[in-house]
């Protein structure tokens, strides 16, 4: 592509590993030959992001960016910017999530050893609101244009195979170290070196040879539909939490912070929401998660708007306290510019963040990887959705280590977010199971 020699050096180093120099050839044609979206998941390296049915799914990896350090956003939104420049796009459809589409992860600290990717499938097939479409990506000026029904014929479609077992068990961080830091958090609230803390723990299990990841992957999608199931790179996930969503110059997010159980009946599935409500710790933890979003978002958005106070959003198991965010951005700001911004949240790390950031990592003492990072999709023009990698799990080879986490504020019982952290890691416990 001609590309100057960039001042990021994960950007240097991310077109270095893909001697990508070539332009990308892009076609979108409606299809009406797609009916379930999930079931166009490769059965190995899915790609994934969907909620409610819609979404998109990729096949086949053409190009693969990656990304590490703290200037990690800074790169990919650089990287970008680069290929959508000189790509040759030719799209009859014109919405959201088509045309040229990379499927994103991003390690959530700087100093972790995960590496953050941008991934540009061959293939996707997408659908929403009653519209389906397949797009081709192929390298180099492209003589004639790919026929994308010939593209979606040659697209295996295996039955799924069987249901995936296994068990998983504490992994570096203990249940007792877990209460232990949280303990210790405490501690530090009451110094008043933080407001709030998010403490994260993980669990691991080992899948066995041959595992069809799409099964859990169904099963997540199935089961939480109102969430947005992803599967990037093999972090595999369904997050009830918006980071950003772009499209055509509106930005929305959803904040939750503070939780509770759902109840064994409606009676007591009632009063575990208003307990929830009520709660005046969970109302503060909720409270400097929307501000940390809303101060992040404020300098580059005009008429933005948030509920005066969060509603109680039921899941299959969980109430979370939850508030919408929307606004119109002052300016053209690319979804992977606002992921750079916004990222970390009070949600996941703390308040105030710089200091959460440091004690987390000191009372943790895990790298935490993708988990709670964001993951999601942009498109060309800059549109797209991201969440907050929650719910999820890293599979890497026969290992798969799943996440969750609890804020911490005065008041809070280490027993008690222990026990919070448990129903967090049900959704995925029970894919696997």
């Amino acid at each position: 592509m001609g590309l100057k020699s960039s001042p990021f050096p994960a950007l240097n180093e991310a077109f270095a590993m893909t001697n990508q120099r070539e332009p990308l050839t892009i076609v979108t044609r409606p299809s009406d030959e797609i009916d379930r979206i999930l079931d166009w998941i490769a059965p190995d390296h899915p790609l994934a992001f969907v909620r409610n049915g819609e979404g998109i799914v990729g096949v086949g990896e053409l190009l693969r960016l990656e990304f590490r350090g703290a200037d990690r956003f800074a790169a990919a939104a650089a990287a970008w910017s680069e290929l959508t420049r000189t790509a040759i796009v030719h799209d009859s459809v014109n919405r959201a999530g088509t045309g040229l589409i990379a499927f994103g992860s991003f390690a959530f600290a700087g100093s972790s050893s995960a590496v953050s990717v941008l991934i540009i499938p061959r293939v996707i097939v997408g659908n929403r609101e009653g519209s389906h479409w397949v797009t081709t990506i192929s390298a180099g000026e492209a003589n004639t244009m790919p026929d994308t029904t010939d593209a979606l014929a040659t697209l295996p479609r295996h039955p799924h195979g069987a249901a995936v077992h296994v068990s998983f068990a504490p992994g570096d961080m203990s249940t007792t170290a877990f209460t232990t830091a949280v303990t210790a958090a405490l501690q530090e609230i009451a110094l008043s070196r933080a407001e709030k803390l998010v403490i994260a723990r993980d669990q691991v299990a080992q899948l066995p040879a041959g595992a069809d990841l799409r099964v859990p992957i169904a099963a997540l999608a199935t089961r939480y539909p109102d969430t947005f199931t992803f599967a990037v790179d093999g972090l595999i996930g369904s997050s009830p939490e918006t980071l950003v969503n772009v499209h055509n110059g509106t930005v929305s997010a959803r904040v939750l912070a503070g939780s509770a159980a759902r109840g064994d009946n409606h009676s007591s599935d009632e009063q575990a929401a208003a307990t929830l409500t009520g709660s005046l710790k969970d109302q503060q933890e909720h409270a400097l998660a929307l501000a940390s979003v809303m101060d992040a978002l404020r300098p580059l958005s005009r008429e933005l708007h948030a509920a005066s106070s969060p509603f109680a959003l039921q899941l299959p198991n969980l109430w979370h306290l939850a508030t919408d965010i929307e606004g119109q951005l002052a300016e053209r700001s690319s979804a992977l510019d606002l992921i750079g911004i916004l990222h970390p949240t009070a949600a996941v790390a703390g308040t105030p963040t710089p200091a959460a950031l440091q004690i987390i990592d000191l009372l943790e003492g895990f790298d935490r990887g993708r988990y709670a990072g964001p993951v999601g999709w942009v498109d060309a023009d800059g549109n797209g959705e991201w969440a907050v990698a929650l719910r999820c799990a890293q599979v890497d080879g026969t290992r798969i280590t799943a996440y969750a986490g609890a804020g911490i504020v005065t008041g809070s019982d280490a027993e008690r977010e222990l026990a919070e952290t448990e129903l967090k890691f049900r959704p995925i416990i029970e894919a696997f199971a």
